[in-house]
């Protein structure tokens, strides 16, 4: 039997090419930040003293080499990481729009991140995980959806809470309507779910939260713990019938927004590991919330995301 982990995620693990100024000659210069939504989430989870593995597949290429050593550097167990002989390792190139948002133009057609099959799983991993942790780009190829789709299969039949992260892009999927059908799958087997504002408008077709919240919990009664996110104006929580909300932390100096989201996320499965599911009081879950948007606020402050997260103490610097 594998040893427990906290939390073992899968999916992509890639290179962000973030804006980072202009050459000389007046080109725009990018500057290669080792990323992915899932491995994002861990390196923020190391951060906070947390156990992590991470499953996925890269390239064998210099990004892969880079990525898989980053992610150790982090602290992640990579024992589930895979290398593919043929497909390169996915690149997201990532403008910067006025405000810190982001447009991506993704590299991946096919990325290795999309060749992971279900014979390659690491069962014993999985099923070593206290949280399993999961989003949609690993589910947007038939061969790698049916990986991720018997791993969340596998680490429920375990005892594993399953959480799931919309992480919509709309580039990498044939159509919208099935980039609806995958993320009603992972919101139908999770137990927490971060969904950002634009994927609750997406999904539900309300931009008031509160309505859109009932409908996924109306839909989903499977979800413990949801959480909606929005960026600088702060972060939502429903929970058993209540709702919290926290301000998000707008102290300047911010750069670029890229693992915002994913550090959220992971200060949220902390909060998890460290007070279970059950019982939470408001004022539990008003803790959660200023702890999740004072380290999402702070990871962006720097470009990038793995190697961008931020100490405890910095969090706590914020929240003094």
């Amino acid at each position: 039997m594998c040893e427990r982990f906290d939390v073992v995620a899968l999916g992509e693990l890639l290179m962000d090419f973030t804006e980072n100024g202009v050459s000389p000659q007046g080109n725009t210069l990018f500057e290669a930040n080792p990323g992915g939504a899932p491995c994002n989430v861990l390196a923020m989870l190391q951060k906070l003293n947390k156990k992590t593995a991470f499953i996925g597949k890269v390239g064998d290429d210099m990004f892969g080499k880079t990525l898989k050593a980053v992610a150790e550097e982090a602290g992640i167990d990579m024992r589930g990481l895979l290398v593919d002989p043929e497909a390169r390792t996915t690149l997201a190139f990532v403008k910067t729009l006025p405000g810190g948002d982001r447009d991506f133009s993704f590299y991946r057609n096919p990325g290795a991140d999309m060749m992971l099959r279900a014979d390659e799983l690491p069962r014993e991993l999985i099923e070593s995980a206290r949280v399993f942790h999961f989003g949609t780009l690993s589910m947007t190829h038939p061969g790698v959806r049916a990986a991720t789709e018997i791993a969340v299969t596998v680490a429920r039949a375990a005892g594993a809470v399953i959480s799931f992260d919309p992480n919509l892009r709309p580039p990498l999927w044939d159509s919208l309507e099935e980039a609806k059908e995958r993320i009603g799958w992972g919101l139908a087997h999770a137990d927490v779910v971060k969904i950002a504002d634009n994927e609750l408008e997406f999904m539900t077709g309300q931009t008031d939260f509160d309505a859109g919240a009932a409908m996924l919990l109306a839909q989903y009664p499977n979800i413990k713990l949801l959480n909606v996110t929005a960026g600088p104006d702060g972060s939502h929580a429903y929970y058993g019938g209540r709702h919290v909300y926290v301000p998000g932390f707008t102290l300047g100096g911010t750069i670029e927004t890229t693992g915002a989201g994913d550090t959220f996320c992971a200060c949220v499965l902390n909060f998890v590991l460290e007070h279970g599911l059950t019982a939470l009081t408001d004022g539990d879950l008003t803790a959660m919330l200023r702890f999740a948007n004072a380290a999402a606020y702070l990871v962006t402050t720097k470009k990038g995301a793995i190697r961008s997260m931020p100490e405890r103490g910095a969090v706590e610097a914020i929240l003094a």
